[in-house]
């Protein structure tokens, strides 16, 4: 029977050892509590969460489940694929509860994307895995033999670190036939021993006893531990000491400095001598209150032997024994409570932090994080706050959980970090705080376009350069970063059909700069324009545009160009000039023009050879040939001019004129005297003014002497008409060769000429030579000019100058 019950036994252990309690969820906001049997070995499983959830494990796993112990004490840990819920290692209940029942670990289930906390208790249910302790290996008792039957005696109690039915259950002595033992419970619910006296005791007879005390738990099977009792039959003493009072309360400061006095307890006997001393000493004390508190034998003062923790232990029930010098005792009992200091800081734990986070965004979770304080009262109150500066808030969630959020989209190119510190203070007094400080960066979005450092661009490239030729750069900058920032550069098309961009410009896409594919004509192409583009690389891509202007700066390319006299023509022209002629007498102009521009187009006149040298002179500046003396008789008929045209460029350009000029005799031509006036720029101003004074003067006095003239040139013109018999001028227009030279070169005025001779003049003799002050396109040359003429050709001229 024995070894069948002992069986039995081992084996309901075994099964209770493997049983696991039910948990039934029910929503966020509620309290989870699962259980598990203590000694169970690491990885054992508690529960799984997808289904206590009500969740897939889709879902389950997509939402990053987490599991948060307090303390960050991690005893359990989440298989993230099945959702199962397994101890990490093997607990021992009885090192993380002590006697405190129930023993639970508080833990928390958090969800992401949407948030979700659950709450959850795991109960560690105890197994009888510790028997019963006796603190002393034996017990005296001085028992006076006038004890009474029915007299009882307290014993000291075992200890077991087990806990309910586990825990002691009963007391049993040896076989005797003087005692008997009573089990007690104290109002801590603590069994103790009484022994109890059957019969009166006969010192004579027997002067001690030895018994066996067994304590025995309810555990099964279940689990003892013994200590003997040696009784010492004593005389008579037949006054017990007796407390003032049975009940003592005391509180004290945590934070007491060890040796502080607690109280003084006090006893009296009314025995005397030997019998009525009293010594005092703690009764039925636990290893935390023998290790926490000290009695004087003599005084009675209990004094603090250890720190005390109020989070440790709130209240303290300390026995006194008052005992005689006989058998006599006496007990009291002190409630001591501990009260509470503010000696911990709160202590904030971070569950969740999501960095960087995005601009450009609403309200984002950055953090989720909790706080606590194992403080009381309001020592444990807490409040939990940020920098007022800052576009975060705080939001409250369950149990002392709070949310950092933001407040408003971010803009990164604003901001691109935030450091945050939370602070979390207590109500108590001084109050504590505590400080984490979280580091936020902002991630850029796409969310600037580049700009360009100018909105048009001027850029100048001199004609005829060589292809390839790097004529300017263009910039853009983007405020954004990485690939949103890395800028592209590129041509855009020109709305303008004539205008070949691809053909005359390139740009380098990664720096923006300009380059000309071939040389540029001046004389084609003097400007032209157009859009460059910026885009950046983000997603979607951002743009903008820049107006780019290239000016062709004109070079010394092309020489003068003689229009009149025409050097091509199949004979060489010959001008006429009468052998009367004034010192100061237009022969002719030489006009020329230049296809390039500014000074280059700045043409300058100048005779480098003449058949009489110091007959003529060339303006520089107009291309006048006039006469610079009169006439002799020994200056030859044909006379020829090597005039030299030439621009102002670098270096100049220039170009030759050949030209005959014939003298004659009777013929007379108006002209205009043009006096150079000589301005000396090293002149002072009084100076200056008084050549503009006689300059002034000389104009006028010229203008009225040419009007004369021209009156008497007319008077003149007519009577020599009538005495040759006149001249035939056909009617009609000049043939198409007349070349139209307004406005070219320097000519400042219009010159008109009409050369007539006579058709049957063996000696080529003028008929006459007149000037043609109509429009010259309506009296075009006749063909009367004979093949003896000195000035033979089949166009004529007429030279408008304004």
């Amino acid at each position: 029977m024995e070894a069948s019950r002992k069986l039995t036994c081992r084996q309901r252990q075994v099964l209770f050892s493997f049983f696991l309690l039910g948990v039934s969820l029910a929503s966020a906001g509620e309290l989870r509590r699962y259980s598990v049997v203590e000694e169970r070995e690491g990885r054992s499983f508690v529960t799984n969460l997808v289904n206590d959830l009500g969740l897939g494990k889709l879902e389950f796993s997509r939402r990053g489940a987490k599991v948060i112990s307090k303390g960050n004490k991690l005893h359990l840990q989440l298989d993230q694929e099945t959702g199962d819920l397994l101890l990490m290692e093997k607990v021992d209940r009885e090192e993380l509860c002590g006697h405190t029942e129930p023993c639970l670990l508080r833990f928390q289930v958090l969800l992401d994307n949407p948030l979700a906390i659950f709450q959850a208790d795991l109960q560690i249910t105890d197994i009888n895995d510790h028997s019963p302790v006796f603190l002393d290996k034996k017990i005296v008792l001085n028992i006076s033999e006038s004890s009474l039957p029915g007299t009882t005696f307290p014993l000291k109690n075992a200890q077991d670190m087990d806990v309910g039915q586990n825990g002691i259950d009963s007391y049993l002595i040896s076989s005797n036939s003087y005692f008997h033992v009573l089990t007690r419970k104290r109002s801590d619910g603590k069994k103790y021993p009484e022994l109890v006296l059957d019969r009166a005791l006969d010192r004579e007879e027997e002067a001690e006893l030895r018994l066996i005390l067994t304590a025995q738990d309810g555990g099964s099977p279940p689990r003892s531990g013994t200590t003997e009792v040696h009784i010492e039959v004593l005389d008579i003493n037949d006054n017990a000491p007796q407390f003032d009072q049975l009940l003592y309360r005391v509180q004290i400061p945590e934070d007491s400095p060890i040796g502080s006095l607690i109280t003084t307890v006090s006893a009296t006997d009314k025995d005397i001598g030997v019998n009525g001393q009293i010594s005092y000493s703690l009764f039925q004390a636990s290893d935390d209150i023998s290790k926490t508190f000290s009695t004087h034998p003599l005084t009675g003062e209990v004094r603090l032997k250890e720190q005390l923790d109020f989070e440790k232990t709130q209240s303290y029930e300390v026995n006194i024994e008052a005992r005689d010098a006989g058998t006599f005792s006496g007990k009291c009992t002190i409630l001591i409570q501990v009260v509470d200091v503010n000696d911990h800081a709160p202590e904030i734990v971070l569950s969740a932090f999501n960095n960087p986070i995005s601009e450009n965004l609403p309200e984002t979770m950055v953090a989720v994080f909790s706080v606590s304080d194992l403080d009381s009262g309001e020592n444990g109150k807490i409040t939990c706050y940020i920098q007022d500066d800052l576009p975060f808030f705080l939001r409250p969630s369950e149990e002392n959980f709070y949310t950092l959020l933001t407040q408003k989209p971010l803009d990164r190119e604003t901001t691109a970090e935030y450091n945050i510190t939370i602070t979390v203070v207590d109500m108590g007094s001084p109050m504590l705080r505590t400080q984490v400080n979280v580091t936020v960066e902002v991630s850029d979005v796409n969310d600037n376009a580049p700009a360009f450092t100018q909105t048009s661009y001027t850029l100048f490239v001199q004609e005829n350069n060589s292809p390839a030729l790097h004529i300017g750069t263009i910039s853009a900058t983007d405020s954004d970063s990485g690939s949103n920032a890395h800028i592209t550069y590129s041509l855009l098309p020109t709305h303008d059909p004539q205008l070949a961009l691809s053909s005359l410009i390139s740009i380098n896409a990664d720096n923006g700069q300009l380059f000309a594919l071939r040389a540029l004509d001046y004389e084609t192409l003097q400007t032209f324009e157009f859009h460059v583009g910026a885009t950046d690389q983000g997603s979607p891509a951002l743009s903008s545009q820049a107006l780019v202007r290239v000016l062709v700066l004109d070079a010394n390319d092309n020489a003068p160009f003689v229009l009149h006299p025409l050097q091509n023509a199949s004979a060489p022209c010959t001008e006429l000039l009468p052998r009367a002629a004034e010192p100061g007498y237009l022969v002719t102009k030489v006009v020329a023009v230049d296809r390039d521009s500014g000074q280059n187009a700045w043409l300058s006149f100048q005779l480098l050879k003449a058949t009489e040298p110091g007959l003529f002179t060339v303006w520089a500046h107009n291309g006048e040939v006039r006469t610079s003396r009169l006439l002799s008789e020994r200056d030859a008929p044909k006379l020829k001019l090597l005039l030299l045209v030439k621009d102002n460029g670098d270096p100049p350009r220039s170009a030759s004129v050949t030209l005959q000029v014939l003298v004659v005799d009777g013929f007379s031509q108006p002209y205009l005297p043009l006096p150079e006036v000589v301005s000396d720029p090293t002149l002072e101003e009084d100076a200056l003014t008084l050549y503009l004074v006689i300059a002034l003067a000389s104009v006028s006095s010229l203008f009225f002497l040419s009007v004369l003239l021209f009156v008497g040139v007319r008077l003149c013109r007519r009577a020599r008409e009538a005495s040759l018999g006149g001249c035939s001028v056909p009617e009609g227009h000049f043939s198409g060769h007349l070349v139209d030279v307004s406005r070219a070169g320097t000519l400042s005025q219009s010159y008109q000429y009409e050369v007539c001779l006579t058709g049957d003049s063996g000696t080529g003799e003028f008929k006459f030579l007149k000037p043609i002050l109509p429009n010259f396109q309506d009296h075009p040359l006749g063909p009367e000019m004979g093949e003896n003429s000195s000035c033979r050709n089949d166009w004529g001229f007429g030279i408008r100058l304004k």
